[in-house]
């Protein structure tokens, strides 16, 4: 098979892919949308058969406590990042690049919070955060979103720094740079797709803790899943469809500005290896 064949052939394997991602993700949307505009939509009816913005209306009204459960949302997920970026930058390099013993152990002790649901260990540390005066705090809801966020950003930042060779970052030291400097001048930009990946994925698994936030917050600190769920439950389709859309919007916005990210440092999926 020629070149140009394996070309074409990979360029339409692209387009299906990128189709299958547009179906897969804007017919819920599109669904999704409808809804919110919808006042009355019965079976067995394509369509709604009365529109209205009264669930949009709800939305925007600071009753519905959406906004306030956006930002507190947005300062959790952003505070859960980077505290995974600095526990786990260090801890991703040592288990990429290095062999010791119990590193087995140590691997399996990180899939542990994947595998065990988070609640397990929430409710577990609940008494503890009681004592410490940790619930209802912003940086108690964030250590517990660490539990089931922070193995996800370790394995792909070893993932990355298995890959990772250090030659640069010698010869940046043989000419006199500080181990702040190789950091931020060296490793950073070698590292930063891989970074991005993984803190996107840290803060979209923060982003998405519901019963974690309850406990933790103990209902003082009100999320935008916390604002969603009793809509879901409600059986309320209107207003859980547009609080659903306020809640996609930042996880879209994320992926997009990953993607170009991604794309702009010639880096797609299994790009890790380059590095």
């Amino acid at each position: 098979m020629s070149t140009t064949q394996l070309g074409t052939g990979s360029a339409w394997l692209s387009r299906v892919v990128v189709l299958a991602i547009v179906v897969t993700v804007g017919l819920p949307l599109s669904a999704l949308i409808v809804w919110s505009v919808a006042f009355r939509w019965n079976y067995p009816d394509v369509l709604p058969e009365q529109w209205g913005r009264q669930a949009w209306s709800y939305v925007a009204s600071p009753s519905s406590r959406v906004f306030e459960g956006l930002r507190h949302s947005l300062v959790i997920g952003v505070l859960v990042t980077a505290m995974a970026n600095v526990i786990g930058l260090p801890t991703a390099r040592a288990l990429g690049m290095h062999e010791f013993r119990g590193k087995g152990l140590v691997e399996w002790l990180l899939l542990m919070p994947i595998i065990v649901p988070a609640i397990v260990a929430t409710m577990g540390i609940h008494i503890m955060f009681l004592r410490w005066g940790l619930t209802g705090s912003y940086f108690g809801i964030a250590l517990v979103h660490l539990i089931p966020a922070l193995p996800y950003f370790v394995l792909i930042t070893a993932s990355v720094f298995a890959n990772y060779g250090t030659e640069l970052e010698d010869t940046a030291r043989t000419l006199g740079a500080g181990r702040a400097q190789v950091f931020v001048w060296v490793t950073l930009p070698a590292i930063g797709p891989g970074l991005t990946v993984a803190s996107m994925f840290t803060f979209l698994v923060s982003w998405s803790q519901y019963v974690t936030t309850l406990l933790i917050g103990g209902g003082r600190i009100i999320t935008l899943p916390m604002v969603l769920f009793p809509f879901l439950a409600a059986g309320d389709n209107a207003n859980a469809a547009a609080v659903s859309l306020v809640f996609v919007a930042p996880a879209i916005v994320v992926l997009v500005l990953t993607s170009r990210r991604l794309n702009t440092d010639s880096t797609v999926m299994g790009g890790f290896g380059r590095l």
